[in-house]
């Protein structure tokens, strides 16, 4: 496919003139403030009333209430996520008075070919009176007499009572060739611009997966071919990077968005932070923030992972809430300020 072809060209590119812009080394700056457990969440309106793990949440706050979204899976032999909500009391959370379990209602769950296998790891947006979300849709797409297995990069809109608008994923569009990668996924959605948003993103290129930005067009869900560039590269110690967390927004034309590597190493995944523009440009880079300590956060489903959905600002606080190893949901602070510090400007890439 000719998209996919230039897209590679540009991504080759970028490896050479990209890589160098961050160090293998951790910063350990985040406290540990709290850990739920798939105990934590009691499931209402379904018949079965624990998940078996609770991970790798979306999140936001308004006021003192944190809006959580976690991936819920209940299946052992399948592994068919479906996503929730819950709402908490910051101020409980942060002086451990918090009560579980947490009443819980699952919002998206599998209902197209595409998302057959799980919708997974949500970033969650209010806009107006509706709230967007964008997952991974798991699932499949019909070629020949057969299935063909792709994980597709889902949106989806719900109303005020959590019910689904609209659902659809996107394709990448070059003038009229239509390009859908056999993996897409790990976006965010900066500023608008009427229908189109500046957009974080991470499709599959010939076996590669690393961070892009560019335009899409959310009621075509559509995202524009030409003007998709890469901002953050796998260094040589990784076999992959990915967008993190939803965009937090901190002034006009700032966002602050996480972003995990996956190290060639050990297979962990660890986190840092980047300031990107509007636009998408990248404007500062930190190295490794977090990364899995000790066995509630090492051993799970899939050990060795960390990897934050959720990216919220309350008060002086930075809060990054994410899964911990496939099974279960960390909550880590630090000053804001204090993470800003770890940011570098970045002049090249």
């Amino acid at each position: 496919m000719r998209v996919e072809e230039f897209l590679a060209e540009r991504l080759g590119e970028a490896i050479k003139k990209c890589r160098g812009l961050r160090r293998p080394s951790v910063k350990d700056l985040f406290t540990r403030i709290a850990y739920l457990g798939p105990e934590d969440f009691k499931i209402e309106g379904y018949k079965r009333s624990r998940p078996s793990v609770a991970f790798n949440p979306g999140a936001m706050v308004e006021g003192r209430k944190l809006l959580l979204f976690p991936r819920l899976i209940f299946d052992y032999f399948h592994y068919i996520s479906s996503v929730g909500i819950t709402e908490l009391d910051l101020e409980e959370l942060l002086d451990g008075s918090l009560e579980t379990p947490l009443p819980t209602k699952i919002i998206l769950w599998p209902k197209e070919l595409w998302e057959f296998l799980g919708c997974e790891d949500p970033r969650v947006l209010r806009v107006d009176g509706s709230f967007y979300i964008l997952y991974t849709g798991k699932g499949y797409a019909l070629r020949g007499e057969g299935y063909e297995r792709r994980d597709v990069q889902g949106f989806a809109e719900l109303d005020g009572s959590w019910r689904v608008k609209r659902r659809g994923y996107f394709s990448i569009r070059s003038g009229e060739e239509v390009f859908v990668p056999r993996s897409h996924k790990d976006s965010a959605i900066l500023e608008f611009e009427g229908e189109k948003v500046g957009f974080l993103t991470r499709p599959e290129i010939k076996g590669l997966s690393v961070c892009w930005s560019g335009w899409a067009d959310l009621r075509k869900l559509e995202i524009d071919g030409d003007s998709l560039k890469p901002v953050l590269v796998n260094e040589e110690w990784e076999w992959k990077v990915g967008w993190s967390t939803n965009a937090l927004k901190l002034s006009d034309d700032e966002y602050l968005v996480g972003w995990h590597g996956v190290l060639r190493d050990d297979n962990s995944y660890r986190d840092g932070l980047a300031l990107v523009s509007g636009g998408g440009e990248l404007m500062a880079i930190s190295d490794y923030l977090l990364a899995p300590k000790g066995a509630i956060e090492e051993y799970g489903d899939r050990p060795l992972v960390i990897f934050g959905n959720g990216l919220i600002r309350y008060k002086e606080y930075l809060l990054w809430i994410g899964g911990v190893s496939d099974y279960a949901i960390a909550v880590f602070g630090a000053e804001l300020d204090k993470a800003l510090e770890e940011l570098r400007t970045v002049r090249r890439c």
